[in-house]
């Protein structure tokens, strides 16, 4: 039996320290809800105006809501108890004073995936400047840390239907809580039972010039997503359809999805003669080859509850979107 021991012993070691070979470090599982941020900063920090500049960066509201909500939600700790456990929350900010200042984005550092950004500075003024000065990358490197993490939660139980496959050539990975509620020609309607309501997904095809570039293509996502509503989104009585709530001005920005420059469009829907509304999120992806957009819109009914995590779980489905 030693014999045995001593041969395995020196078969792990040959081949973490053979030439050309570099042995792994070994992290535990990262763990935490989705958009739970951990902050380690002293008390005292965290009471002065390098915690405002936190919370008024990373709390800051969510676009498209009906009502505020936090772009994250932020657990402080001091340095002193960040140890075991703490440690392995997914994306973690980390306050450094009395240093120079940086930036630094770290991965894995103490659990897998895990994103963590350290910010030092040897004054307040130094420190606020550095999440000024980074913070549109830091949240993003959060929220694709969280964007990941969702869809590997989703991958484990897949809605299995080929049709939208088929019909549009494109796959995209909801996951079985969804149905296809609606299929009509090329547009599909998936929706999920939540609390108090239900999450939404619409895919279809438009031609490549229904959107036009420069100033005019916010109106014309809304002409396209208020001219779907009609046709395919009826409301609770007759006559009534879902279309762009007025009231509110449209976020518009451009991003990428599938390697493909898309429109992103943020805001609140209603519908028409009813009391019923809340908020959507409509990309509009190039699909240049094929000479079209695949248009993919999250919207999310759920009266008095809260919506943040349900319009990222419909982000995160779109963004697993692949053309053929």
């Amino acid at each position: 039996m030693k014999k045995l021991l001593l041969v395995i012993l020196s078969v792990s070691l040959l081949t973490s320290c053979g030439d050309g070979s570099k042995s792994k470090r070994i992290v535990s599982a990262s763990s935490g809800k989705i958009n739970n941020l951990s902050v380690v900063i002293d008390n005292d920090l965290w009471a002065s105006r390098i915690g405002n500049e936190i919370r008024d960066v990373f709390s800051a509201e969510v676009i498209g809501l009906p009502q505020q909500e936090p772009l994250f939600t932020m657990r402080q700790m001091p340095p002193i108890v960040f140890s075991d456990f703490a440690t392995k929350n997914r994306t973690i900010l980390k306050i450094e004073k009395d240093k120079p200042a940086d930036t630094k984005f770290l991965k894995d550092v103490y659990a897998r995936p895990q994103s963590v950004v350290v910010i030092s500075g040897n004054s307040a003024k130094e420190i606020v400047e550095e999440i000024n000065k980074n913070a549109e990358r830091i949240i993003s490197t959060f929220k694709a840390t969280e964007i990941k993490e969702k869809q590997r939660q989703m991958s484990k139980s897949l809605l299995k239907d080929k049709s939208i496959e088929e019909t549009l050539g494109i796959t995209i990975r909801p996951p079985s809580a969804y149905r296809v509620a609606k299929q009509e020609g090329n547009f599909f309607w998936l929706r999920r039972d939540i609390k108090n309501g239900d999450a939404n997904l619409m895919l279809y095809e438009m031609p490549l010039d229904a959107v036009s570039e420069g100033e005019n293509a916010i109106n014309d996502i809304i002409k396209m997503r208020d001219s779907i509503g009609k046709v395919h989104i009826p409301g609770p009585i007759e006559g009534s359809y879902m279309i762009t709530e007025e009231a509110y001005t449209p976020f518009l920005n451009t991003t990428i999805i599938d390697n493909k420059p898309a429109f992103e469009t943020k805001s609140t829907w209603e519908v028409k003669d009813a009391f019923m509304a809340g908020p959507f999120i409509n990309y509009a992806v190039k699909d240049e080859v094929n000479n079209r957009l695949i248009v993919l819109e999250g919207f999310v009914f759920a009266p008095s509850t809260a919506k943040r995590d349900y319009i990222f779980e419909l982000e995160a489905i779109i963004r697993s979107l692949k053309i053929k």
